[in-house]
């Protein structure tokens, strides 16, 4: 009988401590499903997405084709279904297909990229059209190559601005070709339709800060030549839209240095005049050498499901460079922005990867 007692507390012991365990272990589960931890793909650069019809359609760089992800969760890229939706066949932009971005404009859907015939010098930009309501149905067919400016010089990271009835495209480009030094500027341009430039290209910033020019590493390698960079340009608004922002790339890529400028504009001046934009001194957003966070930049935004919150799209590494002819290991995060008293969009700071953070809002 006395062992019997023993018994019988012994699995009543048991019992009790499976429960908790049951409980906790449905709590994290719950945890889990709640929240997230950056990155959102084991490895990608040149994030991009918009929300569109209750989906996000997301794409990064590739190689030489486009693959678009859809899905109603930002955040659960791994288990969304994804398709090649553009692999081009023309020698002239067949290399070298970086940073595409689609657009929904006028009911159709646009990726914009750029590419080359081998050599990077030649890199010029490209539009593909879809009338499809989704894109990754129907077929993108080729609109063809942007012509920038009159001498036809390189061009990269396109990205447009649909405001007050009017279509704009921002991107990176030579003022000039390059012979010893290569400096990448943003140029801005009105456009006269998803395709074609109405306007001359218009300067708006080049490499002039320090942070904006840092080309070699401290490990000191670098690249064959000097290269300053500002690129990656992303048009974004303030809380109530009364300013237009610019937030771009500068420094390498290459180098831990990589960090966001921003450019700023009243809403209601002329997008083409230089002196309706103002620049940051700083950067707005920079690596974390202490959380292992290099190389922050190419940012894009999107807003959360149910259109509370807005949060940024950008890709890091985890060391500060990578050597030549390494795979490269960048990766796409994602993280919600504030907004300052003044309606101001204020980017943080990168998080890092071991923090579990919320889902966007209205996330199902």
């Amino acid at each position: 009988m006395k062992i019997q007692s023993i018994v019988y507390i012994g699995l009543l012991i048991l019992l009790c401590a499976c429960q908790k365990l049951g409980k906790n272990t449905a709590s994290i589960v719950n945890v889990q499903e709640k929240t997230y931890t950056n990155p959102i793909l084991p490895v990608g650069n040149k994030p991009w997405a918009i929300y569109q019809n209750g989906f996000y359609y997301y794409t990064q760089e590739t190689g030489n084709n486009v693959v678009i992800w859809k899905t109603k969760d930002l955040t659960d890229l791994r288990n969304a279904p994804h398709k090649e939706v553009w692999l081009p066949t023309d020698p002239k932009s067949s290399h070298d297909l970086w940073a595409p971005e689609i657009h929904y404009i006028q009911g159709k859907w646009y990726i914009y990229f750029e590419a080359d015939d081998g050599n990077s010098d030649n890199h010029q930009i490209y539009v593909v059209e879809n009338t499809a309501k989704d894109p990754l149905e129907g077929k993108f067919t080729f609109k063809g190559r942007i012509s920038t400016d009159k001498d036809n010089n390189w061009g990269i990271h396109p990205t447009v601005l649909q405001h007050k009835g009017s279509l704009y495209m921002a991107w990176s480009g030579w003022q000039s070709r390059r012979v010893k030094v290569e400096t990448q500027c943003i140029y801005i341009a009105k456009m006269k339709n998803p395709w074609t430039l109405e306007s001359d290209r218009v300067l708006l910033s080049k490499p002039e800060y320090e942070w904006e020019r840092q080309w070699i590493n401290p490990d000191g390698s670098k690249t064959a030549y000097t290269i300053y960079v500002n690129e990656a340009p992303q048009f974004f608004h303030s809380k109530n839209s009364d300013k237009i922002y610019i937030f771009y790339s500068a420094s390498g890529l290459w180098t831990p240095f990589y960090a966001i400028g921003k450019l700023t504009a009243n809403a209601k001046n002329d997008l083409l005049n230089p002196a309706s934009w103002t620049k940051s001194e700083r950067p707005v957003f920079k690596q974390v050498p202490q959380d292992s966070i290099f190389s922050t930049g190419n940012c894009s935004f999107v807003p959360s499901p149910d259109g509370k919150e807005y949060y940024m799209l950008y890709h890091a590494r985890k060391i500060p460079n990578e050597p030549p002819g390494a795979l490269d290991s960048r990766s796409p995060r994602l993280q919600k922005i504030e907004w300052s008293d003044d309606g101001t969009p204020y980017l943080g700071v990168p998080i890092p990867a071991s923090v579990r953070l919320p889902k966007p809002s209205g996330t199902k």
